[in-house]
């Protein structure tokens, strides 16, 4: 995530250290399941604590990116077969598509 996103987050985010984490973790899971926890160590964000819904979206979001980016790729290096193959069967039509299976 840039920077700049993380910055606005931030604004209305819980931010806490990682001592405070440490020490109040139960409560800090809890918290996590509204809104993620931002644990700053050694004055930088060091760690951010999600939920299991929100990481599965993140995981999702991702997943579909990466789907797009490989189709996007496939078609560019396949695409002229692919459109040589659609134009074959167009003027030919199915190969056995007349042929029964009894």
């Amino acid at each position: 995530m840039p920077l700049a996103k993380i910055a606005k987050h931030l604004e209305h985010a819980m931010q806490i250290t990682a001592t405070e984490a440490k020490n109040r973790f139960g409560s800090i899971c809890a918290l996590a399941k509204r809104e993620p926890v931002f644990v700053e160590k050694a004055g930088q964000i060091d760690t951010v604590i999600l939920s299991a819904d929100q990481y599965r979206a993140l995981q999702a979001n991702q997943n579909s990116t990466s789907l797009a980016a490989r189709k996007k790729k496939f078609e560019a290096e396949f695409g002229d077969w692919i459109a040589a193959q659609n134009t074959w069967v167009e003027k030919q039509g199915i190969p056995g598509a007349d042929l029964r299976p009894w």
